[in-house]
């Protein structure tokens, strides 16, 4: 690979790692305003990554190899990795005197929208750092979105756009323009995080609680300001404000600039939609049923506890109003096989996504007909459009890539010490970017505070890896990605 290839997918990355330098001044204003000290260290923090990214793009500065997928392949992972690292300078440098596997883990975690944490004592942590976290996690939501939409589908490696099956004749565009779109889904992004921001104090939060619960639903993310999570608030309201939006952010936001930018009703028709809200409500009525049989605890509370917890799980958010471990084995089981499924392709979710669910399932029915009649020809369909030969083999190559990754991550995670459970479920909420996993450590009520360095590092990577769909990381490992 030749040294202009790297130097122009640094570009960008030095670019965007300026204006992350510009949005820690925000944390530093609140730290100011409440008298907090780390202040300094956010207005430090800031200056350092400005000078240093304004240094690096001036250095690396040119135009991305028009048609080149290497230099594409490393501004995604250059990109990100750079991310991971600037945002964990506060947390390295502030009052809270993380080491630096711990702040990179708080960092990552928060960029992959995972929502994992290592922080205990929430509720007395200085408002900027609470602040930093948030506003972390919406960058990283917002990136997770045009990751999807624009860059994977590009690398052919993953994501599933709208468009991408659309008709190429310009009539049938939503947009003339790609900035246009662009803009649109800006906007949307921002009016549903601020949409989110106003329900959250109608139904009780202070306003700073609001704000930076907004911020981490939209992004499907997932941190909260206090240690018990959404069971520090009381009453029913929240719960459900906290899962309309989760499910809302875990639609295709292409199909929402659709809907809400041209009115576009027929684009809420998508199969993966459908599936997604049907796996949704099916689990969470037999968990709720079920709980109320054998509790007999008022079935309005337990539906809104279910519907909250079971939609935070589905849609990799990671809140929690309460252990769920606690709720019985299956409970527990549920949870184990929603933290697989995610929510839509295109939008701040992780996990696996249901559009790969219906084109296995459709590849399946194909190959149980093939069987039956071997010479037959059936076109493999996604709703009413034909999906190709390549974007078959990037979903099977994906699952590859996640069961081999699963199982890597558990083994370097057992190797530590860590018990089957916690390894299992750990690696596999890292993967997917749910948050909690299983167990009493790693649980819904714990954190990953206990873990090893080691494991830490391990978890981090996982993390990154399940963000950038596993073979956008996987294929800088080969040899022949590096050769000219």
């Amino acid at each position: 690979m030749q040294t202009s290839t790297i130097r122009t997918a640094t570009y960008p990355a030095a670019i965007f790692a300026v204006y992350v330098a510009a949005s820690m001044l925000l944390p530093a204003a609140v730290d100011l305003y409440y008298g907090n000290d780390d202040w300094q260290v956010f207005v430090v923090c800031s200056l350092a990554t400005g000078a240093i990214a304004l240094t690096i793009a001036a250095a690396t500065r040119a135009p991305l190899t028009r048609g080149s997928t290497q230099s594409t392949f490393l501004v995604v992972v250059i990109l990100w990795l750079m991310l991971g690292l600037v945002g964990a300078l506060p947390f390295y440098t502030a009052s809270l005197k993380l080491d630096l596997a711990e702040a990179v883990f708080e960092s990552v975690s928060a960029i992959t929208t995972t929502g994992s944490t290592v922080i205990s004592g929430l509720d007395g942590l200085p408002p900027g750092l609470l602040l930093w976290r948030s506003i972390l996690q919406w960058i990283g939501g917002i990136g997770v979105v045009a990751l999807g939409l624009f860059l994977l589908p590009l690398l052919k490696v993953g994501g599933f756009s709208y468009f991408r099956v659309e008709s190429s004749d310009i009539e049938n565009r939503p947009f003339d323009r790609f900035i246009s779109f662009l803009f649109a889904l800006v906007g949307i992004y921002c009016l549903l995080t601020g949409l989110c921001a106003l329900s959250y104090a109608a139904a009780g939060m202070d306003n700073f609680d609001a704000i930076n619960h907004a911020m981490t639903t939209i992004a499907t993310g997932g941190f909260s300001t206090h240690d018990a999570s959404f069971g520090y608030f009381e009453g029913n309201t929240v719960l459900w404000v906290g899962t309309f939006f989760m499910l809302m952010a875990a639609l295709p936001f292409s199909i929402l600039v659709l809907f809400f930018a041209r009115g576009r009703l027929d684009a809420l028709r998508d199969p993966q939609i459908r599936l997604f809200l049907g796996y949704v409500t099916v689990i969470v009525i037999v968990l709720a049923v079920q709980r109320r049989i054998t509790t007999g605890q008022p079935f309005d509370d337990i539906l809104a506890s279910t519907a909250f917890n079971f939609a935070s799980i589905i849609t990799t958010t990671g809140f929690a109003s309460e252990d769920y471990t606690l709720w019985g084995p299956f409970a527990v089981t549920l949870a184990f096989f929603a933290t697989f499924l995610g929510g839509c392709s295109g939008s701040t979710s992780g996990g696996v996504k249901a559009y790969r669910f219906l084109i296995l399932g459709a590849m399946l029915r194909n190959g149980l007909r093939l069987l039956i009649h071997p010479h037959s020809v059936r076109a493999l369909r996604y709703g009413k459009r034909i999906v190709d030969v390549e974007m078959q083999r990037s979903v099977v190559l994906f699952v590859v890539g996640f069961l081999a990754s699963w199982v890597l991550a558990t083994l370097l995670l057992a190797a530590t010490g860590l018990d089957f459970l916690t390894s299992l479920t750990g690696s596999l909420t890292a993967l997917t970017n749910v948050g909690p996993g299983l167990g009493t450590t790693i649980g819904p009520s714990g954190n990953f505070a206990p873990l090893s360095d080691f494991a830490k590092w391990v978890l981090s990577a996982t993390m990154l890896l399940g963000r950038l769909e596993i073979l956008a990381v996987v294929v800088l490992l080969l040899p022949t990605f590096w050769r000219d």
